[in-house]
């Protein structure tokens, strides 16, 4: 047992408990409230006087898919030779080993979704991973968690050099509706098949897409352009499939008509160029903007675009250009929590919930504060020296 006492608790469940503490067991939370005596052997972390808070979830980046440094031995993000994969599976292509989990950790960002890259109009699925771990199995909270679709320039760009369909929207758009007709044709004559011989031939990449035609995951949709954005909402009207606007360059743009069609949004990478077309209205402002619609949106790095250790430095540059501070900071915890449907899990400090839990020397939002102290799963996995 480890009790971590003597801090502001930041719950992200609604209460801020000054001079708080919080008891593991295990891997578990025991406890969150005002301080009190406890009895029986623990560990004790002292906050003097700091923070205390659920570690921080990126909702969108491609943590150990291109390895830091590597070069292409390390890139195993995009299977750019066909841009319908979706039987790839991120698992298969993480490296846990990469020091930019070390990165993450110790920056406080102890839960991630990690996937392939957009070259593709579907690329695959993500998954849902602790950051700390040596193999990846044991590292998953959720796996499919979302299957991977593209819009706009990249796959554009990709197929175009390739002189190979898509190398227009229209193209891209074409691609992903004829392959859901096809997976859910393939799904009804599997589920009305009476006899054995009456089922279709395995086909792993429909069978890839049928948890998304039953609704039990969402299209992660990589979409930055407006017009984009409407052709994702088209799409997944026509087939009653869930998904989530992820980057949402232009989502300050259309805040009124995003916040009518009600689908998470997953907003950046912000703190980068304006390194093509699509990206010309990017903007810090967004996330304000349409948090202050009252869409409960997260925000991400993007990772490797921006270093996942400067997710808490995103959200803070939000705030400062308009973003409410505490909704910034559920943008990083409970509402990727909730977008990604972990938030039973993690994204909060509440009983029964993983000791994914941050010591911080000073509020979170500071770009001066640091960790003291990270555990995931109950276990300190970083202390400052």
């Amino acid at each position: 047992m480890i009790l971590i006492k003597n801090g502001t608790v930041l719950t992200m469940a609604g209460k801020i408990i000054e001079n708080g503490c919080v008891l593991v067991d295990g891997s578990k939370i025991k406890y969150v409230g005002e301080e009190k005596q406890f009895e029986g052997d623990f560990e004790v972390i002292d906050a003097k006087g700091g923070y205390i808070m659920p570690g921080m979830i990126d909702a969108h980046c491609h943590l150990g898919m291109w390895e830091d440094g590597v070069g292409f031995e390390g890139a195993d993000g995009n299977e750019a030779t066909d841009p319908i994969t979706p039987h790839l599976r991120a698992i298969d292509g993480i490296n846990p080993m990469d020091k930019t989990f070390k990165e993450a950790y110790e920056n406080g960002i102890t839960c991630v979704c990690s996937g392939p890259g957009s070259a593709n109009v579907i690329s695959g699925s993500f998954a849902v991973i602790k950051t700390y771990g040596k193999r990846i199995d044991n590292m998953i909270v959720k796996s499919p968690a979302a299957i991977k679709v593209a819009f706009g320039e990249n796959p554009k760009s990709t197929y175009h050099e390739k002189h190979e369909m898509p190398t227009t929207r229209m193209g891209i758009a074409a691609l992903l509706r004829d392959t859901l007709y096809k997976a859910q044709e393939y799904l009804n004559k599997k589920e009305n098949a009476e006899e054995e011989e009456d089922k279709p031939d395995f086909d792993m990449r429909y069978e890839s897409l049928i948890p998304v035609l039953k609704r039990e995951i969402p299209l992660k949709v990589h979409a930055h352009r407006a017009d984009d954005m409407f052709t994702a909402i088209r799409i997944a009207k026509e087939f009653n499939i869930d998904l989530t606007l992820d980057h949402c360059t232009e989502g300050h743009l259309i805040a009124d008509e995003l916040k009518e069609e009600g689908y998470p949004l997953i907003v950046g990478p912000s703190l980068s160029e304006r390194s093509k077309v699509e990206l010309r209205e990017l903007t810090f402002e967004t996330a304000g903007i349409l948090s202050k619609k009252g869409i409960d949106i997260a925000i991400m790095t993007d990772h490797g675009v921006i270093p996942i250790q400067y997710l808490p430095l995103c959200a803070a540059l939000a705030v400062k250009h308009g973003m409410d501070e505490m909704e910034a900071l559920k943008a990083i915890t409970i509402n990727p929590a909730k977008i990604l449907k972990i938030d039973d899990r993690v994204g909060s400090l509440e009983v029964g919930k993983d000791a994914d839990i941050v010591v911080l020397d000073k509020f979170p939002l500071d770009v001066m504060a640091k960790t003291q102290y990270v555990l995931i799963d109950g276990r300190i996995v970083f202390k400052r020296a």
